[in-house]
């Protein structure tokens, strides 16, 4: 597992790369399904969830389109760590995201295989099969003439 160091200065050192990181690159290897654990340089500390957080604050800054928590779902989950008895809300929500990805990975699947069979790709398929028949049909004409002589 790859292993970022956070300094007193804020900043994150890969320690495999030899170089300091933003919370862009690690946002990167979240991507590219790198795990990776984050420490504090001087105690050891496991930061990993701080740092996965922070990263979540700065994509959903970010605004566009790409905003996962409107401010109803931020204030119940507020209320859920309020809770004398919270929800087991984590495991809820990995499996819940585990499905729906699962789910959006199939249907892009799907998609590509259909674009597959886009008009054009299935006109050069039909035009490749008929060159073939033509071809064995010639083939198979001029064996026969050359039977015959």
């Amino acid at each position: 597992m790859r292993v970022i160091r956070k300094y007193a200065n804020r900043r994150l050192y890969d320690t495999e790369q030899s170089r300091y990181v933003t919370l862009e690159d690690l946002r990167g290897l979240i991507l590219e399904e790198v795990p990776f654990r984050v420490e504090d340089a001087k105690s050891g500390e496991d930061l990993t969830r701080t740092i996965l957080l922070s990263i979540i604050i700065e994509q959903e800054q970010a605004g566009g389109e790409s905003e996962v928590f409107s401010n109803d779902l931020l204030e119940q989950l507020i209320r859920v760590y309020a809770m004398s008895q919270p929800l087991p809300l984590a495991r809820y929500l990995e499996q819940g995201t585990r499905l729906m990805m699962e789910q959006q990975q199939r249907m892009q699947d799907q998609w590509q295989q259909a674009m597959r069979h886009s008009p054009m790709e299935l006109m050069r398929e039909l035009a490749e099969e008929n060159m073939r028949f033509w071809q064995q049909t010639i083939n198979q004409g001029q064996q026969r003439k050359d039977d015959e002589e």
